[in-house]
């Protein structure tokens, strides 16, 4: 093994190695309680919880949950957005040695029957907006219980008490209900190892079908720590401001919104979608300390002009994931006079992996160095044993206390992406003299669209599925806005014609809107190799040549 050279880079506060705590998860929010009892945890449209009625309320659903008979290691879905149901419902589920499924509103009813099947969840906690959706896969599922709220119950009173009643179908319950019910009783006390699974995160495989990747609870106590450090001596002393937009049943804002947040004891406001004027108006109102963002956000936020009044010089740290963050965004930023950082990570990895350093050098491109005790070098794509040299690329490997167990029930999967500790990541990389890491292609072809990640095997299997389909190819294209967006080539079976608009209707009944072709081209043949596998790979080069030619 080479010499780690990024540990020069480190800003002064950030140590090369950490004692981490040998708590399991749950327990970041019982300290944080007892810490800052009183201080503010999340605020909702303008309602608040305190970290010490925060627990209060984890409290009384994991007490709930156990009298439905959930115990350790049986698997809970919860299929909600930013809103303080998902918080109490995570730690509820971890404080009983239960495990998390992050499931995405968003999912189409098909997306979803495969994750609670491969999961194995038997419980499902959603929006009463949602809640068709799931009753429409119980009977394809194991599910036998749904946990159902609305989006208004943790707002302020007016807004709550005008929301109308929802219908509660057998083996449906209410959240607030449950809750209520609990009345002081608290949940039995589990023993937890630090090394049994937590969370089920589920990401796309090269098979189409996405996989679990499962957390430990030491995975996710030691990327809450190690992201926590990195950011350390430039946040405010008093409590913190996180601004949490992006999704919390994403790795990302899982861990650096809401576990970090907790960790920290900062107050968590929390925006359930996206949109502009939301997103401003908090920073307006707020004096936010953090947000964590994907570059798409950045790049809103920087073209709006309401963004000048708002205040953002305020922001100690903005930090970017996802999704390579343009040279003009982080210029854009920096203008601002905010401190940006730029991070990489993998759901296998809680995420997060490296990330730029606040007070060093800044190198654009670069996803910058690894987190303390994560080991990362470049080896050879067909052998993962042999290093590379400094420059050279290859396949960027990582190892490090945040690195999956494995993937849920895939033992095959698990044993071709975990190497004697080692996970694969698929990306193709270089690192320089100094320490610092460089994306430079995809071993996999994976798109990134918005800061979601968009498997192409899953999106070309229901274009195949098109009864005037016979053959279909999709790829990532660059996107000003998005950073990438998906096209899709179609060749179309002999004597049938389709219009894009007809595929596109399609695809709305089988895929979230996030995977949905955004441009659709018909081909009367793709590009194949001698045996006829699809030059998946010819076509994105057709795609940047013509981009190339556009922008000269």
């Amino acid at each position: 093994m080479m010499e780690k050279p990024w540990f020069r880079h480190y800003d002064y506060y950030v140590p090369s190695t950490i004692r981490y705590p040998k708590i399991s998860a749950h327990f970041m929010l019982d300290l944080a309680a007892a810490k800052y009892k009183d201080a503010q945890a999340t605020d909702f449209y303008g309602a608040g919880l305190t970290y010490r009625e925060l627990k209060a309320q984890v409290n009384k659903l994991a007490y709930a949950l156990t009298e439905f008979g959930i115990r350790k290691g049986d698997r809970v879905g919860l299929m909600l957005p930013n809103c303080p149901q998902i918080i109490i419902a995570y730690y509820a589920v971890l404080k009983i040695g239960a495990i998390v499924v992050n499931v995405n509103p968003l999912y189409t009813e098909r997306e979803l029957e495969h994750q609670v099947n491969d999961s194995g969840s038997e419980t499902m906690f959603c929006l009463n907006m949602h809640v068709e959706k799931v009753r429409k896969i119980r009977d394809a599922t194991p599910l036998k219980r749904i946990i159902v709220s609305r989006i208004s119950d943790y707002m302020i009173p007016e807004v709550r008490d005008a929301a109308g009643p929802y219908e509660l179908l057998s083996g449906e319950f209410g959240f607030l209900d449950l809750l209520k019910s609990a009345g002081d009783k608290l949940p039995p006390v589990v023993e937890i190892g630090i090394d049994e699974p937590a969370v089920l995160q589920y990401t796309g495989g090269t098979t189409g079908l996405s996989k679990g990747a499962t957390l430990s609870h030491m995975n996710i106590v030691a990327n809450t720590v190690q992201t926590s450090l990195w950011a350390k001596d430039i946040m405010p002393q008093d409590q913190q401001v996180y601004l949490i937009v992006i999704p919390i049943f994403h790795s990302y804002g899982m861990t650096c919104g809401m576990n970090t947040g907790i960790f920290n004891g900062a107050k968590m406001i929390l925006i359930p979608r996206f949109d502009i004027d939301d997103l401003l108006n908090s920073f307006q109102t707020h004096d936010v300390t953090y947000f964590p963002g994907v570059p798409t956000l950045f790049t809103a936020i920087l073209n709006n002009p309401r963004t000048a009044e708002v205040g953002l010089h305020r922001v100690a740290l903005f930090n970017s994931g996802s999704a390579p963050l343009p040279i003009e965004t982080i210029n854009g930023i920096s203008a601002l006079g905010i401190s940006m950082t730029e991070g990489y990570g993998l759901s296998e990895a809680s995420p997060v992996t490296h990330s730029t350093p606040i007070l060093g050098v800044r190198k654009p491109g670069s996803i910058g160095i690894p987190f303390p005790d994560t080991d990362s070098k470049i080896v050879d794509p067909d052998d993962w044993k042999k290093e590379l040299p400094v420059g050279k690329e290859g396949e960027l490997i990582i190892k490090g206390p945040q690195v999956m167990l494995g993937y849920w029930n895939k033992p095959a999967e698990t044993a071709n992406q975990l190497r004697d500790g080692w996970l694969l990541t698929g990306d193709i990389g270089r690192m320089d003299e100094d320490g610092y890491f460089y994306i430079v292609d995809r071993k996999k072809d994976l798109i990134i669209a918005g800061g979601y990640n968009i498997y192409p095997r899953e999106v070309d299997e229901v274009l195949y599925a098109h009864p005037k389909v016979l053959e279909a190819a999709t790829i990532g294209i660059p996107h000003e806005y998005r950073g990438e967006t998906v096209k899709a080539f179609v060749v179309l079976r002999p004597g049938e014609t389709a219009t894009a608009e007809e595929i596109t209707e399609f695809c709305k009944k089988n895929l979230a809107a996030y995977k949905i072709p955004k441009i659709i081209e018909f081909r009367s043949e793709l590009p194949k190799t001698a045996v006829g596998k699809i030059l998946r790979k010819e076509l994105r080069a057709e795609e940047l040549s013509k981009a190339k030619k556009a922008n000269k």
